[in-house]
């Protein structure tokens, strides 16, 4: 375990993410990343919803080649907050964002276009997020020329929504079996 968490600490600091990310949401979404045995892509997403949705902050990140692939921006859930989303729920209809390790699967063209399902690994946490439809998805609400006119992102119904510009290419990287982790602070877990 001392070893994981000295590698772990060594990769923060080869990608360059300090000041970006705090540490304890890396180690936190690294250690699930390493603990989940059924991923088949050596590809990290980590979404930190401590940050506001004025900043970018989803991460993908080639495990393997120690590189960040991409660094954006990501809408949560309405019922989650304005800025910040501070509440998180597993439950329909709720409309929060949930928190927690997933494993991507397939994609599909759905409501909201090319989209990715994600499922959720951890029980009572956001293992309902099949039901709830809750994937990855391009949204325009996402675009961060929002935050000009509104000072925050729009909010999805609990999907992590990215901007249409980049949608496309990061569900190409992250489908088919890659770790994505969602960090914030929940009072009720």
């Amino acid at each position: 375990m001392q070893n994981l968490l000295i590698s772990i600490a060594l990769l923060f600091n080869q990608l360059g993410l300090a000041g970006e990310v705090p540490f304890e949401a890396f180690e936190a979404a690294a250690q699930h990343y390493y603990a989940v045995e059924e991923r088949q892509k050596e590809v990290l997403t980590l979404i930190d919803f401590t940050a506001p949705s004025s900043q970018e902050r989803l991460w993908v990140i080639d495990m393997e080649a120690g590189q960040v692939l991409y660094h954006t921006h990501v809408a949560h859930g309405r019922g989650s907050g304005e800025l910040y989303a501070e509440k998180f729920s597993n439950v329909s209809g709720s409309h929060q964002s949930s928190l927690g390790t997933y494993l991507t699967q397939g994609t599909y063209q759905g409501r909201n276009g090319y989209s990715l399902v994600i499922d959720g690994l951890e029980k009572g946490l956001n293992d309902r997020a099949k039901e709830r439809a809750v994937v990855v998805h391009g949204a325009p609400y996402a675009d961060p020329g929002v935050i000009a006119s509104t000072g925050r992102l729009g909010r999805s119904l609990g999907c992590p929504a990215l901007p249409p510009g980049v949608s496309r290419e990061i569900i190409d990287t992250i489908k088919g079996g890659s770790v994505l982790y969602i960090y914030g602070r929940n009072d009720k877990v």
